[in-house]
């Protein structure tokens, strides 16, 4: 079915019936005896940061796309504080300390980001990462404008650093989602940039009927596209823009999302891009400064019959437990989200049908995340959804802008379930959600998620531990490889299940994730083997190392 942005004409009855063929969602209790699996702690929190998106009636387009939201223990004393990234020109971001009880305090102010050094711009998204080394997490902001790099100063403040690192990025790119990686494997991490559109505010043409209040944001294949970045870092602060040699710059993209695996474990991090309305990009890291695009060979541009769609958030991780990471995109209304199952052989299949996703085809999708939040064993998939036409029910009166979120529930046997209607109120409400972020805030074990509002208050989830299954989360010291082990593969043994994840804070929809690695391990009473493949390519092994922990690993320095 045809999405609302491309064309300015009612849409015909037909595609009721189209709607009456996917199961209802329908609102239920949760089941009995069995506890909501989220709590909504918002207000608890104080946390009292508000997303101004800047919604005009000319509709430009970067108001209705939304910002992220980080985890970020910037002061590293243990707990996860959260970064907001506000919209509209002027409106600031936000700094909110954890206060390890609970809740949060706004030290915006106090960590020098009050000041919005992007007044005349929107921002969208950010990264976290140690690009010095320091042993301190960074800020990357992206924008509508000039992007900003803030360098933690180990003492609670931020420095704006970006006119000497040489990461500001065009004057009028778009970027969207952006990460830290080191791919290069030099200790140091490099930084990825993901563009949207050629796009200017002075030349917004009308899209939509022209009659009152039926003005919409315009298709993005109104506009061509513009090519991603990546920066190398040099090691002494700066960085060099190294996307035309390395062979990212492809003018085509139209990219929101993007996620980094080793997709075909040689060692080498990949890069996955998610693009809007046209074919998503698997950058295929060639260990020699140098990226190949194997979507066509890999299978992983189009969907199921051969079309791009609206990719907005991703995420890269082993659903199915064979070792080998796979790859989720979050797509458009009348679109199923895209789970693809890596076959191990450079080749994925699109299985998102026969693994139970078909509930996802209404609600379009924005931040997600593959993550166990019933400390099982396996990956479970949550997704925050909100339309991105404000006025999509003069089009399509069944549609709201405001939507509810889904939450899949990992069966096994490669399936899915769709939990969502019997996980309690906090997932019944419709909000319009963008981007997500999740992160254990409190270290009791269970993952939380933090999610980003267009023009709304964010929203705080406390997971409350449905199954209370055993658990470790690690955090990584790299001596030779970089400060956080981002890029590291770990396999762990329990119970004589191995469950192999990556060291990877960069997924969903312009956000960033908690930079400690979680595993839930079920019933185990004990791990019997950790291994660790560095980025350096040092191998270490753990053993008998116990649950319910958070295990401090430094990479071991081999002379």
């Amino acid at each position: 079915m045809a999405d609302p942005r491309n064309r300015a004409q009612v849409i015909a009855p037909q595609w009721v019936f189209i709607l009456a063929l996917v199961p209802a969602f329908v609102p239920g209790q949760q089941l009995p005896g069995r506890p909501a699996p989220f709590v909504d702690v918002s207000a608890q929190s104080r946390i009292g940061f508000v997303h101004k998106s800047g919604a005009s009636p000319e509709k430009h387009m970067v108001e209705t796309f939304g910002s992220g939201v980080a985890s970020i223990d910037y002061d590293n004393d243990g707990f996860p504080d959260l970064y907001f990234v506000n919209g509209a020109p002027g409106a600031a971001n936000a700094l909110y300390h954890n206060n390890a009880n609970g809740t949060f305090t706004d030290v915006t102010r106090l960590a020098g980001l009050a000041a919005d050094t992007a007044a005349k711009s929107y921002k969208t998204g950010l990264a976290v990462g140690d690009y010095d080394n320091d042993g301190y997490l960074d800020l990357y902001v992206t924008a509508f404008g000039p992007n900003i790099l803030y360098r933690n100063n180990r003492n609670g403040t931020f420095t704006d650093v970006t006119a000497a690192a040489g990461v500001a990025g065009g004057p009028s790119e778009w970027s969207t989602s952006s990460g830290f990686f080191d791919f290069d494997r030099d200790g140091d991490l490099d930084l990825y940039v993901v563009n949207y559109l050629d796009y200017r505010l002075d030349e917004n043409p009308y899209c939509g009927l022209r009659k009152p209040g039926y003005r919409m944001y315009c298709n993005p294949t109104t506009f061509d596209g513009m090519a991603d970045r990546l920066f190398r870092n040099n090691g002494d602060g700066t960085f060099t823009d190294v996307s035309r040699q390395a062979g990212i710059a492809n003018p085509a993209g139209k990219g929101l999302g993007v996620t980094f695996c080793d997709f075909d474990r040689d060692g080498n991090v990949d890069v996955y891009v998610a693009n809007d309305l046209v074919r998503n990009f698997l950058y295929r890291n060639n260990g020699n400064g140098t990226f190949k695009d194997v979507a066509y060979a890999a299978g992983v541009g189009f969907d199921l019959n051969g079309k791009p769609q609206a990719g907005m958030g991703v995420d890269c991780a082993d659903f199915n437990g064979d070792g080998w990471p796979d790859i989720f995109v979050t797509n458009f209304s009348e679109e199923l989200n895209t789970l693809y199952e890596n076959h191990g052989d450079g080749t994925f299949e699109d299985v998102s049908t026969k693994a139970g996703l078909g509930s996802g085809y209404i609600p379009l999708g924005f931040g997600t995340k593959l993550f166990d939040f019933d400390n099982d064993g396996d990956l479970d998939i949550y997704v925050t959804n909100g339309h991105v036409i404000d006025n999509v029910q003069l089009y399509k009166p069944a549609f709201t802008y405001a939507q509810k979120p889904l939450l899949y529930e990992n069966v096994g046997g490669g399936r899915f379930r769709d939990i969502s209607a019997e996980s309690g109120p906090a997932l019944q409400i419709e909000r319009v959600g963008r981007g997500l972020a999740v992160a254990d805030f409190d270290n009791d074990g269970n993952v939380d998620i933090a999610i980003s509002n267009v023009g709304q208050a964010p929203l705080l989830l406390r997971n409350q531990g449905v199954r209370n299954g055993n658990w470790l989360l690690i955090r990584a010291q790299g001596t030779k490889s970089n400060g956080f082990g981002l890029g590291a593969r770990v396999e762990l043994e329990a119970s004589g299940r191995v469950q192999v994840k990556e060291i990877n804070n960069v997924a969903s929809y312009q956000s960033s994730n908690d930079i400690r690695l979680h595993f839930g391990l079920a019933e185990a009473k004990a791990i019997q083997r950790i291994e660790i493949l560095w980025p350096s390519g040092t191998k270490q092994i753990l053993k008998d190392v116990a649950v319910n922990q958070i295990l401090v690993v430094t990479e071991p320095v081999v002379r």
